[in-house]
């Protein structure tokens, strides 16, 4: 584990953990192998309630999905930073694997499969070669696919392996996902700010002044440092047509001499600057 948690709050009381649920969702999954099985884990319904969850300490941290390799940033996360004050903690990067579970025992007998809509794009191909005349039905979530296909005949459902062990739904074929590269990054929300390690990210948003040049003047600094910028997201602010704030992420710590020199040459250029949290790298999932 990257970053050390504090595991017992006490002696003998586990962490509680909110995550968006419910159980067997991908959210859940990364959970589960970030904290391991010793905590609570709280099933939330929307991004915005797991920030609100850790913001009045009914919980110790919160687990929220921030981007897929495939399908891109997940922007309503974003969109929760502006507006929050808590701290990233810690990523996740979690290899997504999607499994055609039913009870049936062929796939010959399947009429309808369900799923959440990224799954069933992911499985595009897979679903076009093997079962081209079966009805797609879009749901919540990958775990209400599951429980629908689990009460129904001639139904399957596209869901995690978590999920088949959790409502004891058989997997029928394993791995039908179109793309091997499929990554799922999470992020580790809290309050407290976790110190450096040698091999940190870090996570800011910002917004900068109308004029030309502006965001390439904001940026430079990190260039002339040495700084390797890792993603770059433009998201509009909400409070004026056509004003954007970015979300950017690079290597480094906050407290480093060289981060600390080039985030205050940002902020000459910038409207506001929000440092989201530095947190240590991790590397992709084997």
């Amino acid at each position: 584990m990257s970053t050390i948690f504090k595991i017992y709050r006490g002696f003998f009381k586990p962490l509680n953990i909110s995550f968006l649920g419910p159980e067997g969702t991908f959210t859940h999954q990364a959970a589960l192998r970030k904290f391991g099985n010793k905590c609570n884990f709280i099933s939330a319904k929307t991004v915005e309630d797991i920030f609100k969850e850790v913001e009045k300490e009914r919980v110790d941290y919160g687990v929220v999905p921030i981007e897929n390799s495939m399908e891109g940033v997940v922007t309503y996360t974003i969109d929760m930073f502006l507006e929050s004050n808590l701290k990233i903690t810690s990523e996740i990067l979690l290899e997504i694997h999607h499994y055609l579970l039913s009870k049936e025992s062929s796939i010959k007998k399947i009429k309808k499969i369900y799923s959440h809509p990224q799954a069933l794009a992911q499985c595009r191909k897979w679903l076009l070669s093997n079962l081209e005349n079966v009805e797609l039905i879009e749901t919540e979530s990958t775990t209400s696919a599951v429980k629908k296909a689990k009460k129904m005949k001639n139904t399957g459902a596209i869901g995690s392996e978590i999920s088949s062990t959790i409502y004891k739904l058989p997997i029928l074929v394993e791995k039908i996902e179109d793309f091997t590269e499929n990554i799922t990054r999470f992020l580790v929300i809290g309050n407290d700010s976790p110190k450096m390690t040698g091999k940190d990210k870090t996570s800011i948003i910002f917004s900068i002044k109308d004029k030309v040049g502006a965001l390439y003047d904001s940026l430079y600094p990190f260039k002339e440092k040495g700084i390797n910028l890792t993603r770059l997201e433009s998201r509009p602010s909400k409070k004026r047509a056509w004003d954007y704030v970015f979300f950017v992420d690079f290597i480094g710590h906050k407290d480093e001499d060289k981060v600390q020199s080039a985030l205050e040459e940002l902020e000459k250029n910038c409207v506001f600057l929000k440092v989201l949290g530095s947190y240590p790298l991790e590397n992709k999932e084997k």
